[in-house]
């Protein structure tokens, strides 16, 4: 790795789920380690997996690594400083506002946004205050700040005067209330990470388009406020060890086409292409040979090759029950990358194919699937694009216009800011996604876009505030008034979690899993994306891919989901009507990406 030619002191590692940054960085750390260093290597992921992948129980204090004598971990848990920060915040107003208004506050901390202020509240203590690491010649970051939260900590200090006119509710300015006495040590903090002579940010990504995007996006973030330092990881690129094998040859050529569209911001930086590796990064021998697939590590895998996993049913087993009611709503949800886009499109397309009016709602920028389902032309089925920029630029000026009259120039600035949180555009869809939902009372919705179970209980929390209030509900209109009740009715609404058989994309959705319930909603069913297990494949590499994917398919099957479908990894990616339709018929055939 490049990078580590000349490694400074901080080493912050970004990237979307899935794309194994925490194995880059934990390769890193053992690399430094293993040159002499003293490494301190730290996780503010709230699904880390640090502990899984050094087989050491960390927790939130330096932790020595057995068998390195100079490389120590920590695991930094952001929720429960979220939690302790929400308790600070609201505490003081139990027992003196009603119950409604202190619930509706404390779920206005309960958001990403707390979680991502609350985390760098952690780590800026160890990048911000030299003699918390002075002891380590590196600090290794396996998540790092995104620039929405580095843009909130830089605005003017007009927190105090803002917070105290601010009755809006929106997304973040809350969780910033309580950051006045640190923020010396964030400006520290702030300072180091756009020092390049002592941090470089690594951009993690995979040779897939949604990833390379994804880091460009990321890297033009930082870089607009200063992070300049910057080097590009390609995580997981695949070289055919058995050109025989179509699987094989078709892999390898999707990351060719995707590392040739890599964006132009992106090929400015040093890169690194790292191979991918034939299992699962675990222990450190395995660190020590990441980018290494050699004979070696294939033979060792083959020798401990784990029992596959039975029974588990095709996408195509689910669509007899989804279309049972007659009507409803299906929600695809998952993080980004994992497919749900697909997934919803080819249930709509099944539900269409027999007969039933049904309508698409999407958020696919590409909008590559309506194209298609409009040039074969499926009678009974209607497709939408909402578009986020449209609805929060929409949302934003109505907020703006209305919270932001009576503000100083100062006050604007921080609520402008806001608005361009991620949590703002979520709420923004929100409205739009209503009135989807309510069209399902009568033929079937299927929605790509869904809120977060945060989303659900602050719009819970906010009625419930505003009836306290008011005391009454006839001005609300009748897509929001019944919005939560649908989305709570397993008979009209019907939760698909979409997810890949992999550690981050699997513990990312365990967590949606969690929040969904907080919420009162419980998921329908779980979707596995892209499997291996079924396929006919012969290159060794691929077929250690297959094995390595059993320990998720258990997890999801046997711990996690009480019903699961899945949906094998294909030779070419579906991005036209037929190619949806195979995704719903059994045999595989009907493989999917």
């Amino acid at each position: 790795m490049k990078f580590l030619d000349h490694p400074t002191r901080n080493l912050f590692f970004t990237g979307k789920g899935g794309v194994g940054k925490t194995s880059v960085a934990c390769a890193t750390a053992v690399k430094l380690a293993d040159a002499g260093k003293k490494v301190l290597l730290v996780s503010t992921d709230p699904a880390s997996n640090l502990d899984e992948v050094l087989g050491v129980t960390l927790g939130n204090h330096p932790t020595a690594i057995p068998a390195m004598q100079t490389l120590f971990a920590m695991n930094l848990d952001p929720e429960k400083s979220a939690a302790e920060y929400r308790e600070r915040m609201v505490g003081p107003y139990r027992g003196l506002l009603p119950e409604a208004a202190v619930k509706s506050m404390e779920e206005q901390f309960s958001g990403s946004c707390t979680l991502e202020i609350a985390a760098f509240d952690e780590f800026s203590r160890l990048l911000g205050d030299p003699t918390a690491t002075a002891e380590f010649d590196h600090v290794i970051f396996d998540t790092a700040p995104t620039g929405h939260t580095l843009r909130l900590l830089t605005l003017p200090s007009a927190w105090d005067g803002f917070m105290e006119q601010n009755t809006t509710g929106t997304s973040c300015l809350g969780p910033l209330a309580g950051l006045q006495a640190q923020q010396k040590l964030y400006q520290e903090s702030v300072k180091a990470l756009g020092d390049a002579s002592v941090t470089t940010l690594v951009l993690v990504a995979r040779a897939e388009a949604s990833a390379l995007r994804e880091a460009a996006r990321t890297s033009g973030e930082l870089a607009e406020l200063g992070v300049r330092n910057q080097h590009l990881v390609v995580n997981g690129v695949f070289q055919a060890m058995d050109t025989s094998d179509p699987y094989a040859v078709a892999l390898q050529e999707r990351g060719t086409v995707a590392l040739s569209g890599t964006p132009d911001s992106l090929k400015a930086f040093p890169q690194t292409i790292v191979p991918l590796s034939p299992g699962g990064i675990l222990g450190i021998e395995s660190l020590r040979r990441l980018g290494n697939v050699d004979s070696t590590a294939i033979a060792e895998l083959e020798a401990g090759e784990v029992e596959p996993v039975e029974g588990l049913p095709m996408l195509s087993e689910l669509i007899d029950d989804l279309v049972a009611p007659g009507h409803g709503v299906i929600l695809a949800m998952g993080k980004g990358g994992v497919g749900k886009t697909t997934v919803a499109a080819a249930i709509a397309v099944a539900i269409a194919q027999r007969g039933y009016e049904v309508h698409l709602s999407t958020t696919d920028p590409a909008a590559h699937i309506a194209a298609a389902m409009n040039d074969e032309s499926l009678p009974t089925l209607s497709v939408s694009r909402i578009d986020p920029e449209a609805e929060t630029a929409k949302y934003s000026a109505q907020v703006l216009g209305k919270a932001g009259a009576n503000l100083d120039a100062q006050g604007k600035a921080l609520l402008e800011e806001d608005l361009r949180s991620p949590c703002t555009e979520e709420i923004a869809v929100f409205r739009a996604f209503a009135d989807a939902v309510a069209a399902g009372t009568n033929k079937f919705v299927v929605l790509d876009t869904a809120p977060t179970g945060h989303t659900v209980l602050l719009l819970d929390s906010a009625l419930a505030y505003h009836r306290e209030v008011t005391r009454q509900s006839s001005e609300m209109p009748e897509a929001v008034e019944n919005l939560l009740p649908r989305l709570r009715d397993p008979d009209f609404t019907r939760v698909l979690i979409v997810t890949l058989p992999e550690a981050t994309p699997v513990h990312e959705a365990a967590a949606l899993q969690r929040d969904l319930r907080r919420a009162e909603i419980e998921p329908y069913a779980w979707v596995i994306n892209q499997v291996l297990s079924p396929l006919p494949i012969t290159d060794p590499l691929m077929k250690q891919r297959q094995s390595h994917e059993q320990k998720y398919l258990r997890e999801v099957k046997e711990v996690l989901a009480s019903r699961v479908a899945i949906i094998p990894w294909q030779l070419e990616p579906p991005t036209g009507l037929q190619s949806l339709s195979r995704l719903t018929h059994s045999g595989l055939t009907a493989s999917g990406s």
